[in-house]
C-alpha cells in the first residue's frame, strides 16, 4: 500500500509541512488498521445492549488512548487561529486527514475531531470569555465532555436563519429561554454537557441580523426536555442521535452570553464555515470507502452475471473511472478552500466553502449510490456500510443549510460579473471588427455574422 503522503495532489504538495507528511501516514495507518476494525464491533455492542442510548465507552475509550499516544488529537484547530491550542497543523493539512477520518464512523471522535464538538469549540476558542473557556473549551479539548450546537427550529424554515423564534428575554441577572429546537446532533450522548442555543431578542435591532445571540445552555439546566430522537432515514445515529429539544422558562446567568447580545449572526458564520469544509473532507473519505467496497465487489470471482465477472461489463468500468475523476476533482476542490481559508480566514474563503459544500456531498451520493448498486441487494442491507453511509451524505444537502441557500447566494455573486464580462467582450468584438475592416474580411465570415452578436456592439 502505498504512504498516504505520496497521494497529495501535487498542486499543494508543496505547502504541507513535514510534520503533517508524517502524520498523515500515521493517521491512515490508525483508521485503516484501528478504527474501521472497531467500528464493526462497536456497532455490533450497539445492537447487543438494553438500550442504544447508553454510554459504550470501552471500544472507543480504547481508541482514544491510542490516537492521544499516537499524537492524533485536536488536529481540526488551524495554528494560524489558534497557535495556543493547535495540534500543529493548518486547514490544508487536516483536509488531507480528515479524508481518512471520514472512512470510520468512529475515526473523528476517538481523535476528538468530530461534529458538533469541533465548531463549538472552535466559537468558544474565537468568541469566549476566559471563565467561558475555563469551563466548558478546556473539558471538550481534553475530550472528556461532549456538545451540541442548537439552532434548527421545527417550527420555522430554518434554512432562513433570521426566522428562528427561541425566546430570549432578559430578567435581572438571567437570561430565560423559551422555545423548540429539533436536528440537535449529539444531544442522546450520555456525555453531552453543554449546549450551545441560538435564539432571539424581540425587543433588540430591527435588522433582523442582529436580533439573535447564542448562548451556552448546560444539559442539566431545569426546564430543558429532550422531546425525542429524530431518526435519519430509517438510523437512528444511536448514541450521538439527533434531539428535538423544548425550552421552558429554562434559565441561565447573563455571564452565559457568547460575545454579546445580537452578536448570534457573527458567530454562527464563523462557526458554520468550518463545519462545511470540514463535512466535506470526511466526505471526500467516505467516496473513497465506497469505491473500494465497489472494486472488492465487481472483482469477485463468485459474483458473476451473464457469464463474466462484474468487473468485465462495460458498464462496470465507467462508474469505476466517473468514481476516480469524481472523487479527485472534488478532493482538489476541498483543498483550494482549506487554503483559503488558511490565508484569509472562512469568512475570506465564502464562496470556496460553498462550492465544497454543494458538490461533494452530491459526489459522495453518487460514487456511494454505484457501490450500492454493484451489490444488489447486499447493497441496501447492513451485510455492508453502503446504507448507513449514504444516509449520513444524504444529510450533508442539508446541514448547515440546504444546497439551494449557498447556489442562491453564488449564483448572484457570480451575476454581478455581468457588466465586466459584458464589457469585455465587447471590447474584444470590436477589435475583431476593426481587424474584419482592415484586412478587408467579409462580415459574414465568423461568429460576428451572427445577427445577436453584431447588435452588441
Amino acid at each position: 500500500m502505498d504512504c498516504a503522503s505520496s497521494r497529495i495532489p501535487i498542486i499543494c504538495r508543496d505547502r504541507v509541512s513535514r510534520k503533517a507528511l508524517e502524520y498523515l501516514d500515521i493517521v491512515e495507518k490508525f483508521v485503516e488498521e484501528e478504527c474501521i476494525p472497531a467500528d464493526y464491533a462497536w456497532s455490533a455492542q450497539l445492537d447487543g445492549a438494553s438500550s442504544r442510548w447508553e454510554a459504550h465507552p470501552t471500544i472507543l475509550n480504547d481508541l482514544k488512548d491510542k490516537a492521544r499516544k499516537l499524537g492524533l488529537w485536536n488536529m481540526f484547530l488551524p495554528k494560524a487561529h489558534f497557535p495556543t491550542i493547535s495540534a500543529g497543523f493548518s486547514n490544508l493539512e487536516y483536509g488531507l486527514m480528515a479524508e481518512y477520518l471520514g472512512k470510520s464512523v468512529l475515526a473523528s471522535e476517538a481523535t476528538n475531531c468530530s461534529a458538533p464538538d469541533t465548531g463549538n469549540m472552535e466559537v468558544i476558542a474565537r468568541y469566549g470569555s476566559a471563565a467561558q473557556q475555563n469551563e466548558w473549551l478546556e473539558p471538550l479539548l481534553e475530550g472528556r465532555i461532549r456538545s451540541a450546537f442548537l439552532m434548527t427550529e421545527p417550527d420555522v424554515a430554518s434554512s432562513d436563519a433570521s426566522n428562528m423564534q427561541m425566546k430570549i428575554e432578559k430578567i435581572g441577572d438571567e437570561y430565560v429561554l423559551n422555545g423548540s429546537k429539533w436536528w440537535s446532533s449529539g444531544a442522546g450522548e450520555p456525555s453531552c454537557k453543554i449546549f450551545l442555543v441560538m435564539g432571539r431578542h424581540f425587543q433588540n435591532s430591527k435588522d433582523p441580523y442582529k436580533q439573535h445571540s447564542v448562548i451556552l445552555v448546560p444539559a442539566n439546566t431545569p426546564g430543558v426536555k429532550i422531546e425525542r430522537m429524530l431518526s435519519v432515514m430509517g438510523f437512528d445515529d444511536a448514541p450521538h442521535g439527533h434531539g428535538h429539544i423544548t425550552f421552558s422558562n429554562v434559565r441561565v446567568p447573563v455571564s452565559n452570553i457568547v460575545l454579546g447580545e445580537g452578536r448570534g449572526f457573527e458567530i454562527i458564520q464563523g462557526r458554520l464555515g468550518p463545519g462545511r469544509i470540514h463535512h466535506a473532507m470526511r466526505s471526500i473519505g467516505a467516496a473513497e470507502k465506497a469505491l473500494e467496497w465497489m472494486l472488492m465487489r465487481v472483482n469477485d470471482p463468485a459474483k458473476r452475471t451473464f457469464g463474466r465477472q462484474l468487473s468485465e461489463h462495460g458498464v462496470i468500468i465507467d462508474w469505476i473511472a466517473r468514481s476516480r475523476m469524481e472523487i479527485d476533482a472534488s478532493r482538489l476542490v476541498v483543498l483550494n478552500a482549506a487554503i483559503k481559508i488558511d490565508e484569509l480566514n472562512a469568512k475570506g474563503a465564502l464562496r470556496e466553502i460553498a462550492e465544497a459544500k454543494v458538490l461533494v456531498p452530491t459526489m459522495t451520493l453518487t460514487v456511494i449510490d454505484r457501490a450500492m448498486q454493484s451489490f444488489g441487494g447486499a447493497g441496501l442491507s447492513q451485510d455492508t456500510p453502503l446504507a448507513a453511509m449514504w444516509a449520513n451524505a444524504r444529510t450533508l444537502r442539508i446541514v448547515d443549510g440546504p444546497d439551494e441557500v449557498h447556489l442562491q447566494q453564488m449564483g448572484r455573486n457570480e451575476n454581478k460579473r455581468r457588466e465586466s464580462v459584458t464589457a469585455k467582450i465587447k471590447m474584444q468584438k470590436a477589435k475583431a471588427q476593426a481587424l474584419f475592416m482592415e484586412h478587408n474580411l467579409p462580415a459574414s465570415r465568423g461568429f460576428l455574422g451572427n445577427g445577436m452578436l453584431k447588435s452588441m456592439l
